[in-house]
């Protein structure tokens, strides 16, 4: 499965929620904000699955074949696409971005003092 983004990358977001913990296997995700319009699936779209987290959230895509995360979409409106950093093939470079549900970062992956943003929960909420 192969995707692009035609347009450069908005912003990077850093969640620390114990969803996201437990789907990465890590101390958080990281996803980068598109453009509207600007991810495409190149080839392998019919290996593309979805799930929607049943307490609600942004759908996930993932690959079937592999199981690499790809995407996730906001279910009240699909063209908002962050795409998984760690998808990319290229360096996306230097992105400005937040951390968020920093409240629930476990101690064994402290969060580093990058100047970023931080939200002990969603941003906004």
């Amino acid at each position: 499965m192969r995707f692009e983004v035609s347009e450069p990358l908005l912003g990077v977001l850093y969640c620390h929620c114990k969803r996201c913990q437990r789907r990465t296997g890590s101390g958080f995700s990281v996803s980068a904000f598109t453009a509207p319009g600007s991810y495409r699936t190149v080839s392998g779209e019919d290996l593309v699955r979805t799930w929607t987290p049943s307490g609600g959230g942004w759908v996930k895509g993932f690959c079937a074949e592999c199981g690499s995360q790809l995407f996730t979409t906001n279910p009240d409106n699909p063209e908002l696409i962050a795409v998984r950093v760690g998808a990319l093939d290229e360096d996306p470079g230097a992105l400005s971005g937040a951390r968020q549900f920093t409240a629930f970062a476990p101690p064994w992956s402290p969060i580093p003092d990058d100047g970023l943003p931080r939200f002990p929960e969603r941003p906004g909420s």
